[in-house]
């Protein structure tokens, strides 16, 4: 029996479609070099390339330019947190993975390899990445469960000379913050003014707080499932640790309805539903990203009753905090300034450039630009190359 999946951009997706484009896998190579005659053979492979083979051995910076390592992205995952679907394991998270390869490939142009690991211990995530290091030029670490992701990302950071970024967290987090900067403009606010509530302290909710106070919101209160996070709380790990640390300056303590209430801006990005009168509870023209998906943490209709700005995670409302509008711009800067990591700066100049693709045509209803729009990655990787030339962590 045919299937009917409603949830996407108003589209009606059978499951024959869906199977049918999915077979044979979604990525194959392309290649670039002519193999059409016996010169050419001789060219691209034996004996021409060992004259390129010995050139990289005596400088092995000439890798970047004479193979595609400097232009390959690693997108790498234990299947631990797919979006939607949980601890999958690798190979059924290889879909996913293919998936985001593609949209590396047609948004930015940059080739991208999945890479899924039948392991979960992150010393050996992190060795084998060490160990594959000459085969790519950046990292896009997927779908890896919290509190895990947070050391995985920090520690092949620091392994590996080359920008590192965990897309769950910090795609997340600067769309949201370009999404939130023009909201702020459609109400009349000033970022340095907000009070903002997060709901969710896993990846993306700890990555939105911290993005957030750099770009100097004002006031910022994390919600996880025991209620608020605050520094007199029992139990915390290192990472609600952190966050106690800058958020929740009134130390505030309770659950959700103490939280929201007189708030400016509410984000959602975890399971957890807010009933509609506490979302009543917030401040004259409210800012709502209610963010799970594929059921936001309130319905949109619902949150316009109260709302100014409504935002959510899915195609079929305005608004869609995707990140597509982030992921290949950044890397794609990255690669272009030959950066050694990506600095929370270059994800600020990303999130200023993803706002100010929408600023022209503003409205409550379009806050940030269609995940389709061709200027979005391009101006991206524009700006994150500039800010990371600016900050020095270029290759020389």
């Amino acid at each position: 029996m045919t299937t009917i999946d409603r949830t996407t951009s108003g589209a009606d997706l059978t499951n024959e479609e869906i199977f049918a484009a999915h077979e044979g896998g979604k990525l194959g190579v392309e290649v670039t070099a002519p193999l059409a005659t016996p010169r050419d053979l001789s060219i691209a492979y034996t004996p021409g390339v060992a004259q390129v083979s010995r050139a990289i051995a005596s400088d092995p910076a000439l890798a970047d330019r004479y193979t595609w390592t400097q232009r390959l992205v690693a997108v790498v995952s234990d299947g631990t947190a797919v979006l939607g679907l949980g601890d999958i394991g690798p190979r059924a998270s290889l879909p996913v993975m293919e998936g985001k390869s593609a949209l590396f490939k047609s948004f930015a142009g940059l080739d991208s390899i999945p890479l899924v690991l039948d392991t979960t211990d992150v010393d050996e995530i992190v060795e084998t990445l060490v160990r594959l290091r000459p085969s790519f030029g950046a990292v896009n670490l997927e779908d890896i469960s919290a509190p895990r992701c947070f050391e995985l990302e920090r520690r092949v950071s620091e392994a590996l000379d080359c920008p590192v970024m965990h897309d769950d967290q910090h795609g997340t987090a600067v769309v949201v913050l370009a999404a939130l900067r023009n909201a702020a403009r459609v109400t009349g606010r000033e970022l340095s003014s907000l009070r903002v509530v997060i709901s969710g302290a896993g990846a993306a909710g700890v990555a939105c707080a911290k993005i957030l106070h750099t770009a100097g919101v004002g006031e910022i209160t994390v919600l996880d499932s025991r209620g608020v996070i605050h520094a007199g709380r029992d139990g915390l790990t290192p990472i609600k640790q952190e966050l106690a640390g800058f958020t929740n300056p009134r130390g505030t303590t309770g659950g959700p309805a103490e939280a929201l209430r007189g708030a400016d801006v509410f984000i959602g990005v975890s399971v957890g539903q807010v009933p509609e009168e506490l979302v009543a509870t917030m401040a004259d023209g409210a800012i709502v990203f209610a963010l799970s998906n594929p059921d936001p943490e309130i319905h949109p209709e619902v949150a316009r009753r109260h709302a100014a700005v409504v935002a959510t995670g899915r195609s079929d409302f305005p608004n869609q905090i995707n990140n597509v509008l982030a992921f290949p711009g950044i890397f794609k800067g990255a690669l272009d300034a030959g950066a050694r990591a990506i600095t929370d700066g270059m994800k600020v100049a990303a999130a200023e450039a993803i706002a100010a693709v929408a600023a022209d045509d503003l409205s409550a209803d379009h806050i940030v630009p269609s995940p389709l729009d061709p200027r979005v990655a391009p101006e991206v990787s524009a700006a994150v190359a500039k800010a990371a030339r600016a900050e020095g962590v270029v290759r020389m």
